[in-house]
């Protein structure tokens, strides 16, 4: 055996390492924060904003304010009590670099404190520490003004006192460190101001402001949102249905504590035919559900089939009425506060605890029964609605069915339009979804047959979001999708969910135009996948390919270009000495306009293409925009593309 095996083979007592402080945050950072990319950069800023919400649902803070400054380090402020200053005499220690410093110190454990606090179990600004190059805290406490200054965790110098306050709160401001965020430290204001909004739904009353430093107004103020609530729930659903026709003149909305659970929650019936329900637990969105949207679903359900039974408005229905039917249509937003939530898993995606149930479910029973012996005129649009589902339903399987058999013209099952590829683990295998059947053409030639397979689809999909569910799977494009990607409708637990275990490819690529129409077809294909195919999303296997705009060639010599300013760039840099002239710049109307080689080099190349991964940051905030971008309102598309014409470039 070689010195060098040996040495490796050497397993001992030395081997065993153990991590002081802050450590084994620096070195396992995703076991704290989820990842290191996007979602957990933003994640930082959610930890520091949880510690203040906390300290409001204690009663003792009403205003934060979140900035993001240039260079994108943070600042939240508060006007909470501000943490403890004094030595804690267990540790010897300023309690304000115990919180700061120490995994697991706060004063989330002690129930005397804090009732309930979302966040990471007190791990939360100790990580956001320990992932920061540079952290300056400042404590208004008893009258006074303390500091302390961390970088990577360790506190520069002790905690001192720098002045005198007549208020009370805590700023922390922070940097994250780019050997651990090595993808992006860019902010993005609009997922910060997503979740604030939230929590601002969440907890009515509070007020949330966002500032941007880095964006300056043509007043010379920076970009800012308040975010405020006094309707909570209630207004957190009209928000969501906002560009859809309810049913009902209010969201019905329950608050109460049950079985020593606060329970609120806030729900309304729409002309559309998806179910949109959002839970949260102690400000946590628990996407995944959990007992406490199966307390919700049971009282629901048991309710109102209770009235329509007393009511006899189910006496002429032949067929049987399920809990989908009464959930269809439905916008339902559902949180509770729980002193001990027990998760399954790490992530806090579904509640585990089994009280809260119960707590729920009678919560939605009594307020509900009250509401529709109220309200009879409601309580029959509500059932009439439910029965139009049920007789849905029945065509929608039909439908569903039709689409999982095999195609007799097809042989293998699979569409005739795909030209599919010769590997077969997913894992290595990606199909792109491409726009009409010339850029299909010029897609097949230009792929690696072994890897990539390609599916052209004729004109502009079926418009999910208003169009009824038997409608959609009989959609020639979408029953195309289906059989292509390998999916189908059902599994053994769940008759609606998406079964992934026939999966054929784990890359799904958007590839469309880059233009205006090109941009409807995406938005046409996300919403579908988004309402029907959400697992996909959420697994990480669907993308956008992001073909170029423009060509800049001087003789021989070219460059490919995503925007203007590339252009430009490039139309200097080949320019040289000779005259501007000399260049040729080529607009790319469509993907049919490149050559094989071109589409190879620019989309279909892991090596030089760009994807864009889609993701759910915010499943409420995803609702919401699908609903409104596909809704009838034109108005509140109109505002949205002009809100973000900052990112499109459109041609006249």
């Amino acid at each position: 055996m070689s010195e060098e095996l040996e040495q490796k083979s050497n397993y001992s007592a030395d081997n065993i390492q153990v991590l002081e402080g802050l450590e084994a945050v620096r070195k396992r950072p995703s076991m704290y924060i989820g990842d290191t990319g996007v979602k957990g950069l933003h994640h930082l800023v959610y930890e520091v904003v949880d510690n203040s919400i906390d300290e409001a649902l204690a009663g003792y803070c009403t205003d934060i304010f979140v900035t993001i400054h240039e260079g994108n380090s943070i600042t939240v402020e508060d006007n909470g009590r501000g943490i403890p200053t004094g030595i804690n005499t267990k540790e010897g220690k300023s309690a304000l670099e115990i919180v700061m410093t120490v995994l697991h110190a706060g004063g989330k454990f002690d129930k005397d404190t804090y009732k309930v606090s979302g966040g990471l179990h007190g791990v939360g600004v100790s990580c956001v520490n320990a992932l920061s190059t540079h952290v300056k805290t400042v404590v208004h406490r008893e009258g006074k003004i303390f500091t302390q200054e961390y970088e990577r965790g360790k506190p520069m110098f002790d905690v001192k006192e720098i002045g005198v306050s007549d208020r009370t709160g805590t700023i922390q401001t922070f940097q994250p460190d780019a050997e651990i965020f090595t993808q992006t430290l860019e902010y993005k204001y609009d997922t910060l101001a997503s979740r604030l909004r939230e929590l601002a739904f969440l907890n009515k009353g509070i007020k949330l402001s966002l500032t941007d430093e880095r964006e300056q107004l043509a007043d010379g103020s920076f970009l800012s949102e308040t975010f405020h609530s006094e309707g909570g729930l209630k207004e957190f659903v009209a928000f969501l249905d906002g560009t859809r026709t309810s049913f009902l003149a209010e969201p019905i909305y329950i608050e109460g504590i049950k079985n020593g659970v606060p329970v609120e929650l806030a729900f309304q019936y729409n002309d559309s035919y998806s179910e949109n329900v959002h839970s949260y637990v102690n400000n946590i969105n628990t996407h995944e559900g959990g007992t406490h949207i199966a307390g919700f679903r049971r009282g629901l359900t048991r309710t109102l089939k209770n009235y329509a039974d007393k009511e006899g408005l189910l006496k002429n229905v032949k067929m049987e009425i399920t809990g989908d039917d009464f959930r269809e249509g439905l916008t339902a937003v559902v949180s509770v506060k729980v002193a001990e939530p027990q998760f399954e898993g790490q992530t806090k995606t579904k509640l585990g605890n089994s009280e809260v149930m119960g707590s729920v479910d009678v919560a939605v029973g009594e307020a509900l029964g009250n509401y529709l012996e109220e309200n009879p005129k409601e309580a029959k649009l509500i059932i009439n609605k439910v029965i139009l589902a049920a007789t849905a339903r029945a065509a929608a399987r039909k439908a569903r069915e039709m689409v999982q058999r095999k195609s007799v013209m097809g042989g293998s099952g699979l569409p005739g339009k795909l030209a599919d590829c010769s590997d077969s683990d997913p894992e290595k295998c990606e199909i792109f979804l491409v726009e009409g059947d010339s850029a299909g053409g010029t897609a097949k030639q230009g792929r690696d047959r072994n890897y990539q397979a390609i599916l052209p689809l004729k004109g502009k999909i079926l418009n999910v979001e208003k169009a009824m569910e038997h409608k959609i799977y009989e959609n020639d494009e979408i029953k195309n999708m289906f059989t292509a990607i390998g999916v189908s409708i059902g599994t053994p637990e769940d008759d609606k969910a998406l079964n992934l275990t026939k999966l054929r490819y784990h890359k799904i690529v958007i590839m469309t135009d880059a233009d205006i129409d090109g941009s409807h077809i995406t938005t046409l294909i996300l919403t579908f996948f988004y309402r029907y195919m959400r697992a996909l999303i959420e697994a990480g296997y669907v993308y956008i390919a992001s073909p170029p705009l423009y060509q800049v060639k001087k003789g021989k010599d070219f460059e490919y270009c995503w925007n203007d300013v590339q252009r430009d760039a490039a139309v200097q840099r080949l320019k040289g000495a000779g005259k501007e002239d000399s260049v040729h710049i080529q607009r790319y109307k469509g993907l049919g306009e490149m050559n094989a080689e071109q589409l190879w080099d620019t989309t279909l190349n892991p090596a030089t293409r760009t994807l864009m991964q889609a993701t759910i940051e915010s499943a409420a905030e995803c609702d919401h925009t699908f609903s409104m971008l596909m809704g009838d309102e034109v108005a509140p598309r109109r505002e949205f593309i002009e809100r973000n014409a900052k990112y499109a470039k459109i041609d006249a």
